[in-house]
């Protein structure tokens, strides 16, 4: 199957929102971390890294893959700060 450059930008579009999405969801745990709820930092530290990797990928390339590095963003900063907030 063919995407046309319209089917991959709306893909882009959706795939964007949908990570953004995703890495919106750590605010819930920051803030039982904040109130003694301590969960487990792993996985917010391995996504972290994941999404930084990532955000490199997209930027560090000749032509910018701005989707990919807009939508990794948040993953970086909320995972951190689950991470940190979770120790």
């Amino acid at each position: 199957m063919h995407l046309s450059s319209k089917a991959f930008r709306i893909l882009g579009i959706i795939a964007t929102v949908a990570s953004l999405g995703m890495y919106v969801s750590y605010i819930p745990q920051i803030i039982d971390n904040l109130h003694g709820l301590k969960t487990n930092p792993i996985q917010p530290l391995a996504a972290s890294i994941n999404c930084s990797l990532w955000v490199c990928y997209g930027l560090l390339q000749e032509k910018k893959d701005w989707p990919l590095a807009i939508a990794n963003s948040p993953g970086v900063l909320f995972g951190l700060i689950a991470f940190f907030t979770a120790l």
